[in-house]
């Protein structure tokens, strides 16, 4: 396949016009306007001077057309990937909530089935799991269900990443909530990503986290102290511990557009990950929905537990998340389409096969027209929509 007449996002995060070789399911090559290759005998799929960017990566959601991660089974896992991929977000790695352990257990050992069994072209690649809980605060809980919240746990951890078979990618913990907090960061860090998530830590108790090892901020100023100018908290540790990697939500309902471009600014674009916290109401109608086991309503693309004003995730996808990071708030399209490709593609360690167009990784490749709307999703060589 040749996908030409298209303005490629390269490995260095700039757009260049001229198209992509493709051969079966991996890149092979790509060409500027300046050394067209010969195209006689090729599938050509014409961009008309499209966008040509790497297939999306969303770390960080729940569910979408009325499924959810934590649902426990397999076909409505393939239902999430299908549409995923239908939107151009070729590779996930969903976020399960705070549930009993035992059924977190069962959660993953069908992520972990649905892997090993799933090699569809079609829908997007589990390329991880991110647990949002259970080892969170209180305090911050937001939608996430108190009773089920534990203290961070080593053998409850390594209970996770044995029934996920090493797919859990991410786990969050609120740093100021366990005695053993930093034991336990220093403990697995070097088998799975450590997570500050739904803390109510001050700034001392997030950065001496971050020393310890912990590398990630799940969706930053949401579920955390406020950042102030005598109070950072969370936020401002971030900022000074430059290996964190941190989530951020561009959906138009969790943060102020000035917001996002001041922490864009200021942490600086190659450390943000863009994230949707999509929940199963994303591509479904307004109505009543469940997160967590809890009652969820959806009004646009807002959603709240039951009749609180307390936000329950988001019903936005991550490319439409995309969109608005750029066309409502500001950023260079460069910037965001890095931070929801080649950034997560780095943190969940996959940056060998996925998140930029170049040669010998995967050919997922997404087509936008000029007002970034979707026009062709080509997922492991094949043209999918």
């Amino acid at each position: 396949m040749i996908i030409k007449n298209v303005i490629v996002y390269t490995e260095d995060k700039k757009f260049t016009a001229g198209g992509i070789v493709v051969h079966d399911d991996k890149i092979e090559s790509i060409y500027t306007t300046e050394n067209v290759p010969d195209m006689l005998g090729e599938e050509v799929v014409d961009g008309q001077g499209a966008y040509a960017i790497p297939g999306l990566i969303d770390l960080h959601f729940h569910g979408c057309k009325g499924d959810d991660v934590c649902d426990g089974d397999k076909e409505a896992l393939g239902r999430i990937a299908e549409y995923e991929a239908s939107v151009g977000v070729t590779a996930i790695s969903p976020a399960t909530m705070t549930l009993p352990v035992e059924e977190l257990e069962h959660v993953l050992e069908v992520a972990a089935e649905y892997k090993k069994e799933t090699n569809d072209f079609r829908k997007a690649d589990l390329v991880g799991i991110n647990m949002e809980g259970p080892f969170i605060s209180h305090v911050k809980k937001g939608a996430q269900d108190e009773k089920n919240i534990l203290p961070c746990s080593v053998e409850i951890c390594d209970r996770f990443l044995k029934a996920s078979n090493g797919l859990v990618k991410f786990i969050g913990l609120a740093p100021e909530e366990s005695s053993n907090a930093i034991e336990f960061i220093q403990e697995v860090k070097d088998r799975v990503n450590v997570s500050l998530a739904h803390t109510n830590a001050d700034y001392e108790t997030a950065a001496t986290a971050f020393a310890a090892g912990a590398n990630h901020a799940v969706h930053l100023y949401n579920a955390m102290p406020e950042f102030t100018h005598r109070k950072p908290g969370v936020v401002g540790a971030v900022f000074d511990n430059k290996h964190v990697m941190a989530e951020i939500i561009c959906d138009g309902i969790h943060i102020h557009p000035a917001t996002i471009r001041a922490t864009f600014r200021m942490m600086g674009a190659d450390r943000m990950l863009l994230i949707s916290d999509s929940i199963r109401a994303t591509g479904m109608p307004d109505g009543q929905y469940t997160l967590g086991g809890q009652d969820v309503k959806v009004v646009g693309k807002r959603a709240t537990l039951g009749n609180t004003d307390t936000i329950a995730g988001s019903a936005t996808n991550l490319m439409d998340c995309m969109r608005t990071a750029v066309k409502q708030m500001g950023l260079p399209l460069e910037v965001a389409v890095g931070c929801a490709t080649i950034n997560p593609a780095r943190s969940l360690d996959i940056d060998d096969q996925y998140g930029s167009i170049e040669a010998g990784k995967k050919a997922h490749v997404v087509l936008l027209d000029k007002e970034l709307n979707l026009t062709a999703v080509i997922k492991d060589g094949v043209r999918i929509c």
